[in-house]
């Protein structure tokens, strides 16, 4: 059975359900680019979740308030932070990615993210630089088109995104 296109409807309903559990997560990959505007589609809700036991018990808590079936081997994944969990059984897929690559912390990257209508999202400095370090070659084929885009997105919003990386850089060519 083919599974559904992500849509910003499932995001919602991810985020309604993590607010009522007090999850702690931000949106990644290429379902953060699509809700910040990025033309394009992709087949799960990706979601980057702070590791602790603690968050991952409101993690299977709201997964299954949102539908979805969690049995005790995937509740124990989610709970010991499991660097990838890919969820299939519930209404949409969604990918939790405890340890995106390029990415130091989840830390890190929430005090990056942005408030985008209502979705906690990383940065797009933040999903270009994990897609990059992942070395995959669907998302080595996304790179110069979600290059185009932050960069347009950033003419746009002006504030720029910086990844933690490219702070370091500069402050590493600075002395």
């Amino acid at each position: 059975m083919k599974r559904p296109q992500f849509q910003p409807e499932q995001a919602r309903e991810i985020a309604r359900a993590f607010a009522e559990e007090r999850v702690e997560y931000v949106f990644i990959g290429k379902s953060a680019a699509v809700l910040m505007g990025f033309p394009a589609v992709t087949q799960d809700v990706d979601v980057f979740p702070q590791r602790s036991p603690e968050n991952g018990a409101r993690i299977v808590a709201a997964l299954r308030r949102a539908g979805f079936d969690i049995d005790r081997k995937m509740e124990d994944a989610i709970r010991r932070g499991k660097d990838f969990v890919q969820i299939k059984n519930g209404p949409f897929d969604v990918d939790l990615v405890f340890a995106p690559d390029g990415i130091e912390s989840f830390e890190a990257a929430k005090s990056r993210s942005l408030n985008v209508e209502g979705f906690q999202v990383a940065n797009l400095r933040d999903v270009i630089a994990s897609k990059r370090a992942s070395g995959r070659e669907k998302d080595m084929i996304d790179l110069p088109l979600l290059e185009r885009f932050r960069a347009e997105y950033e003419k746009r919003n002006p504030a720029p995104l910086k990844s933690a990386a490219e702070i370091a850089a500069k402050t590493k060519r600075k002395r």
